[in-house]
């Protein structure tokens, strides 16, 4: 079954800005939270995780870039770029998620 977010996570209003994500419980540090944006080509697409986290400076979260690549069998080769959601410190329950932008002006 397609889940949208991990368990731990939901989208509530944000003090940030229009809706954010927030901890259902804490998180450790280190926690790798999923796939939050996709680039194929020139085109950058946004999972919910990525469409709903606000931006800080002080940001609790990073996005880790995974360079993919396949061959298909006709011996195409596919690259694509996806990014993870990672804690960077611990998290409490109830505290909005948040990163630093770098594919978005702000």
């Amino acid at each position: 079954m397609y889940k949208p977010l991990p368990n731990s996570l939901t989208i509530s209003p944000s003090g940030i800005d229009g809706l954010g994500l927030f901890t259902k419980a804490g998180l450790a540090q280190g926690t790798n939270l999923g796939m939050s944006h996709l680039k194929m080509g020139e085109t950058i697409f946004r999972t919910p995780l990525g469409g709903f986290i606000n931006h800080s400076n002080d940001h609790n979260c990073v996005k880790v870039e995974l360079r993919m690549s396949s061959e298909d069998k006709s011996d195409h080769k596919f690259e694509y770029k996806k990014w993870n959601l990672v804690t960077v410190r611990d998290i409490k329950e109830g505290e909005e998620l948040t990163t630093q932008y770098t594919f978005y002006n702000i």
